[in-house]
Order: C-alpha cells, then sequence, then structure tokens
C-alpha cells in the first residue's frame, strides 16, 4: 500500500507507542486515539473530565486538520471511557465541539486507558486526496 501517508502534527502530542497520530489512505484519514496528553510537557491534563475531553478533541481537531480534512468532514468517532458515570459531561463538551455536526460514533466504557487517562477517543474523517 505504497499510497498511505502518515499525519503527524506538532499541535498534538506525539505517539506513546508504535503507531502514527493518523494515517491517510484514498480520500480517508484514520485517526489513531488521542488522550489529553499536554503536546509540550507530556503531561496529562486530569483537572476535570470536561478539560480532558476538550484537550482530546482539540488534539482530533489538529490531526484531521493537518490531513486535510476538518472536523464537519469527521465521519464517525469511538469514545472510550473509564468511567460511564462521566458520559453526561463529556457528552456536552462533545455537542458544543462538534455543533450540528453529528457524526456517528459508539461510547465504550473500558477497564483502562493508557496513562491512567479517563477518555480516549479516535476518529475517521473523509479528506481531499493528495
Amino acid at each position: 500500500m505504497s499510497n498511505l501517508k502518515v499525519v503527524l502534527s506538532p499541535d498534538a502530542p506525539s505517539p506513546i507507542g508504535p503507531y502514527s497520530q493518523g494515517v491517510k489512505y484514498q480520500n480517508t484519514l484514520y485517526v489513531s486515539g488521542q488522550i489529553a496528553l499536554n503536546p509540550e510537557t507530556n503531561t496529562l491534563i486530569i483537572d476535570s473530565i470536561e478539560r480532558e475531553t476538550r484537550y482530546v478533541l482539540e488534539h482530533i481537531k489538529n490531526i484531521v486538520e493537518k490531513g486535510g480534512s476538518g472536523i464537519s468532514q469527521i465521519i464517525k468517532c469511538s469514545i472510550f471511557v473509564a468511567d460511564m458515570n462521566d458520559f453526561a459531561k463529556i457528552n456536552e463538551v462533545y455537542s458544543a465541539f462538534f455543533g450540528e455536526h453529528q457524526p456517528a460514533r459508539e461510547t465504550v466504557e473500558v477497564a483502562r486507558l493508557p496513562k491512567d487517562a479517563r477518555i480516549e477517543i479516535s476518529c475517521i474523517a473523509a479528506c481531499n486526496n493528495e
């Protein structure tokens, strides 16, 4: 698959494992799960689930834009949470971030996330073929 293009945004955290922030194939961008790491210090933001969610969504936005797309082109999000009791707060931030655009999504409670984050989001977005 020689037409795969790795997408790397300096405005999102560097990968903490053997993966890319995003991979573009034809007109589709696949964005790896993002947690609320500060890209400059590599420390986890954990003071509130709302702030953590905003940080994650900003990382998604930065990667999607670096890949030649935008948040209105996000087709699907996968949300992983450590505590489903945070769902209403997460949903409020998510809804404000996307506005009228409503990508398909699922939300799954998991036992543990990398670096003990409370939320991780990945997405798939449509993009221009460059």
